[in-house]
């Protein structure tokens, strides 16, 4: 597992697996984060980030309604993070755009 060295696993390549197709690897990391989030707390956007990836935006947009329930620091860049790109063309993205009162 590829970890940063505080130990933390690399979300940014959780998603670069899935986007490649190595999704045992993608899950490897998805499963870390997720476990780790059991006693810590992480961006629930990072979580959607890794699932965005891997193709699930079913799951990825489960973890984007987290962190807005959240009200999570990272959110406001959903507009215009190009890691949110694949998510952009389904309505659900601009559902949620639109309750953050963003403008698009």
């Amino acid at each position: 597992m590829h970890r940063t060295s505080r130990g933390q696993t690399n979300w940014m390549l959780g998603n670069a697996y899935g986007k490649s197709g190595k999704m045992r690897e993608a899950r490897e990391v998805l499963n870390f984060l997720l476990e780790k989030r059991k006693n810590n707390y992480l961006w629930p956007t990072i979580i959607a980030v890794v699932y965005s990836g891997m193709g699930d935006k079913d799951h990825a947009f489960e973890w984007l309604e987290t962190a807005y329930k959240e009200h999570e620091y990272w959110l406001p860049k959903l507009g215009v993070d190009p890691m949110f790109d694949p998510l952009r063309s389904d309505p659900r993205f601009a559902e949620l755009v639109k309750r953050m009162n963003f403008t698009r």
